[in-house]
């Protein structure tokens, strides 16, 4: 079973990863490593005629996985307080982050419409208003001090 794969779709091995996370619909905080591992692997095969320097960055990301696999099979190892330590903290912490950014970057892109729809008028202070000076009596001021 081939799977297309148009690589311009996908803008980096996070990218995808976040792809089929949200497409299994699963809490990215459990990912289940083995369904995802197995997904990525199927869309690396497919890209087959790609350019090297980008088929790279994303089999990175699967020999990742494949490690996270790899220790996920193995006995858990605890840290100095006794808790276990989750071979995916780092990976999540990665996608949390990516999807932050990928977030913003599609905030800002709206922003940047709406500003390019928007029409600026500069402020206009008229010469009367900017030549105005309050009348001030020193005297008066002056009365109003106490020097002691």
């Amino acid at each position: 079973m081939a799977i297309e794969v148009k690589l311009e779709a996908f803008e980096g091995p996070l990218d995808l990863l976040l792809h089929l996370i949200e497409k299994n619909k699963v809490d990215i905080y459990d990912i289940p490593i083995v369904t995802i591992t197995d997904q990525y692997l199927e869309y690396v095969n497919a890209m087959q005629n790609e350019d090297l320097n980008v088929v790279s960055e994303f089999l990175v990301m699967a020999a990742t996985l494949l490690d996270i696999k790899c220790k996920m099979l193995l006995p858990k190892e605890v840290d100095e307080n006794d808790e276990e330590i989750d071979p995916r903290a780092e990976l999540v912490e990665k996608l949390i982050e990516y999807k932050t950014y990928k977030y913003m970057s599609l905030e800002l892109k709206d922003m940047q419409l709406y500003a390019g729809k928007s029409i600026y008028r500069e402020a206009h202070i008229p010469k009367e208003v900017a030549k105005y000076e309050a009348p001030v009596d020193l005297d008066k001021l002056l009365s109003g001090i106490d020097m002691q």
